[in-house]
């Protein structure tokens, strides 16, 4: 994989927007839990309502976090074909910070909507 041009200027950037990504949060938090099957991870992401992941972004998702080193790919040579995937040492460490963000943003929503609704009105009042 050629690295762009942007990784080359900012690579902490690209790691924050892979890790904290739509797909990106879901799949390190789920697998804090345990390894998943690809199809299992699909669906647990999936459990979090709304549309749900498709194939090829969760595959592009895997991809780039194994690239970055936060998720191992283990492919056994059996048939079918079983592929499973976990968190790295280093996955595990940035999956614990992004489920301390998600349970802030859980905690926090309430305020968080109550200032959007005070942002609103002021707007449209003015």
């Amino acid at each position: 994989m050629a690295v762009s041009d942007n990784e080359g200027l900012c690579p902490y950037r690209l790691v924050l927007e892979h890790v904290t990504s739509r797909w990106g949060v879901l799949v390190l938090t789920e697998l804090l839990d345990r390894p998943y099957r690809f199809s299992e991870l699909r669906r647990a992401i999936g459990a979090y309502g709304g549309r749900g992941v498709s194939e090829k972004m969760l595959t592009q998702t895997l991809q780039t976090l194994e690239r970055d080193g936060l998720v191992h790919r283990d492919a056994k040579p059996v048939i079918p074909p079983r592929v499973d995937y976990s968190l790295t040492d280093l996955g595990r460490e940035a999956a614990e910070q992004v489920r301390a963000l998600t349970a802030w943003t859980h905690r926090r929503m309430d305020d968080v909507e109550k200032a959007r609704r005070t942002y609103d009105e002021a707007r449209a009042a003015s």
